[in-house]
């Protein structure tokens, strides 16, 4: 949640790398990093959310 909005995560792994998609319900706003397959999952979910927080801000 990004403190008033549910954030949905989707997870695509490519290879070694792994694509995560964070985006905003309310607003449809989604942003994606990309991450290597290893790293733990709630590292990279805390990463996009964190992007979407920040793109959130600036385009509210």
């Amino acid at each position: 949640m990004t403190g008033r909005n549910t954030v949905y995560f989707e997870f695509t792994v490519i290879g070694a790398q792994v694509r995560v998609a964070a985006i905003d319900a309310a607003s449809g706003v989604e942003v994606s990093i990309v991450g290597a397959v290893g790293v733990p999952r709630h590292d990279l979910e805390r990463v996009a959310l964190r992007k979407l927080m920040k793109r959130l801000e600036k385009d509210p």
